[in-house]
């Protein structure tokens, strides 16, 4: 009982004292401590403890500014692979990734990570080219029809 409550307060402290450990937690539903091992571009934290189970050890901090509106897409391609275990190496230790972003070849054709709007003003919508093949209904029955066509 006396471990469980040491690690509380343990948990409380790495995440900002009281005040802080409830905004945490009304934000991510959740109090982790763990070793802070970097920072992307759009200024997401990035955390690895081995103390939590596999698949759970490493974990992201989204950017406050974002506040309630985070989601899974604005984990840029150079962080997703270790979040999602398929590296163990960080991608400034990653050898082909250094290559990459030091190559000025490749900045030519790289663009730059956005995050996915799909569900909001700034999503892309194609320009239609083709004629729809899907009528409104016009609120007539086909037998309705046939008799229209029938008395005209």
């Amino acid at each position: 009982m006396i471990y469980k409550f040491a690690r509380l307060i343990k948990l409380i402290r790495a995440n900002g004292g009281i005040v802080g450990s409830f905004l945490t937690k009304w934000r991510t539903d959740t109090l982790k401590e763990g070793t802070h091992v970097g920072t992307d571009s759009w200024g997401n934290k990035y955390y690895e403890n081995y103390y939590y189970m596999i698949c759970r050890s490493r974990w992201v901090v989204y950017n406050p500014r974002f506040k309630f509106e985070y989601d899974a897409s604005q984990v840029n391609a150079d962080w997703y692979g270790w979040l999602h275990y398929k590296t163990d190496r960080l991608p400034c230790e990653d050898p082909a990734k250094v290559a990459l972003h030091s190559c000025s070849w490749t900045q030519a054709w790289l663009q730059p990570h956005r995050e996915n709007y799909t569900g909001t003003d700034s999503s892309y919508y194609p320009y239609p080219t083709v004629v729809p093949h899907i009528k409104t209904w016009d609120g007539c029955t086909v037998s309705d029809r046939i008799a229209k066509c029938k008395e005209t």
